[in-house]
């Protein structure tokens, strides 16, 4: 039989939270249209250029830095950013201006 062994395992870290927000609202703003813009160019281009015109769409991923629903929870973390803060005391989580 081996011995116990005296070393702990270090804990493993929390992941750092996602962070999909912009330097300034203007900024994530124009990110959207342009991902907006060729989504529905994609879908617009379809009758002429058939479904390869469904490609264009993937550069949208990239402007929306992922799905629209990355994009906007990226517009309400530019927008709250420096507004609110959170703060724990005694293991209890408020949010503060």
């Amino acid at each position: 039989m081996n011995p116990p062994s005296t070393l702990t395992e270090p804990e493993p870290k929390p992941a750092p939270p996602r962070d999909y927000a912009s330097k300034s609202v203007p900024r994530h703003l124009a990110r959207g249209a342009v991902g907006l813009g060729l989504i529905v160019g994609s879908i617009a281009l379809v009758p002429v250029a058939g479904p390869v015109a469904l490609l264009g769409a993937l550069p949208a991923l990239v402007a929306f830095r992922g799905c629209p629903t990355c994009w906007a929870v990226g517009l309400v973390q530019t927008v709250s950013r420096g507004r609110l803060r959170r703060r724990c005391e005694d293991g209890v989580c408020t949010l503060t201006r």
